[in-house]
């Protein structure tokens, strides 16, 4: 189910002892000086759904520094069926033990997938298509996830079993082929699940670009290469000696990579400028809403960190356009007003920890 935020309360995470924040369902932009704390609040909102939020930090990381060594992060959702309570955070006894709610009961960090979709971008983000396949299919398997809230438990599943194995394979005596058998069957079983619905996001996404106009934001073409499944136990168990030789499993889905061509160019996006690197992963990410409001009846959450500043005065305001057309919540943060100055929504200032009307 997408909801969207209306109201985020955050107790001892990162600098802010206690904020709180009102929001409408539209755009909700955010500045401040640098340092102030913005980034902090779209990171916060992240954690809200499975996984390691946007900085993929421990999360021992973001407990207030003199705090009390916890942390905690709550919203309140305004959803199809009604206002949603979920928070999520942790006890000084247990820094990097997650623990969740959800209206008033505990609950699984899978679990925030079934209420809150979440996409981001951040300026270390920029170079993502330069960067190692790992960071794509990560920024890949976060696009599937708002399609497919299971889609993370199966990972976790998939590469739980495939270290388990990888630990079993360089141990000094032989491993029980039988269990080893058995975690090469469940990487198959979720390395499946997990290519299917890879591919289904990914070919969604390369129709929704090859439909759409070229503009100021670049067609991408879209693919997946590597996260071939077919036959995954079988391979495995073939490969035993060569997997113990590198000391990591050479095929399955976690090799896979999002191969992305800047379309009007032919040209493969690591070799792009890096404005047209940053113009290709926005033209994703509005793809991939439009995709989810297709099949969700409403777009995911959106975070973009310091996005108007990274762009020209062109494809600013027709980001802003598109953003507004398409009904997104959207969290934007700036350390500049003037560039958000066209912009209508919720409008929030931080200054000496404290969040006021902007």
């Amino acid at each position: 189910m997408i909801a969207a935020i209306t109201r985020l309360s955050l107790s001892d995470f990162r600098n802010h002892a206690a904020a709180s924040l009102a929001a409408a369902p539209g755009l909700v932009v955010i500045t401040g000086e640098n340092g102030a704390g913005k980034t902090n609040i779209l990171e916060a909102i992240s954690l809200l759904v499975p996984g390691r939020g946007l900085r993929g930090a421990a999360l021992s990381d973001a407990a207030r520094h003199a705090g009390p060594g916890g942390w905690s992060v709550a919203a309140t959702l305004a959803t199809a069926a009604g206002e949603v309570q979920i928070g999520t955070g942790t006890q000084a006894s247990a820094p990097d033990r997650r623990l969740v709610r959800i209206n008033g009961a505990n609950a699984s960090a899978a679990s925030l997938g079934e209420w809150l979709a979440l996409v981001w971008l951040t300026p270390a983000m920029d170079r993502l298509f330069s960067d190692s396949a790992g960071a794509r299919r990560r920024f890949l398997d976060r696009l599937v996830l708002a399609l497919h809230p299971g889609h993370g438990a199966r990972v976790n599943r998939y590469d739980a079993a495939m270290r388990e194995r990888s630990r079993l394979l360089a141990g000094d005596t032989p491993a029980d082929p039988v269990w080893l058998a058995g975690l090469e069957a469940d990487m198959a079983s979720h390395g499946a699940a997990i290519a299917d619905a890879r591919a289904d996001v990914v070919m969604a996404l390369a129709g929704q670009a090859a439909a759409a106009q070229d503009g100021p934001f670049a067609r991408p073409l879209i693919k997946l290469s590597g996260d071939d499944a077919e036959d995954l136990a079988a391979r495995l168990a073939k490969g035993r000696a060569r997997d113990a030789a590198a000391g990591r499993a050479l095929e399955g889905p976690h090799r896979a990579d999002l191969i992305v061509t800047h379309a009007a160019k032919a040209m493969p996006a690591a070799h792009c400028s890096t404005g047209e690197q940053k113009a290709l992963l926005i033209a994703i990410v509005l793809a991939h809403a439009a995709l989810v409001s297709q099949r969700h009846g409403r777009p995911p959450i959106l975070l973009l960190d310091e996005i108007a500043a990274h762009l020209d005065e062109a494809r600013r305001a027709a980001l802003f356009t598109a953003l507004a057309a398409m009904g997104v919540q959207a969290w934007l943060t700036g350390t500049d007003p003037d560039l958000f100055a066209s912009l209508s929504g919720t409008r929030l200032q931080l200054h000496d920890g404290d969040v006021l009307p902007g």
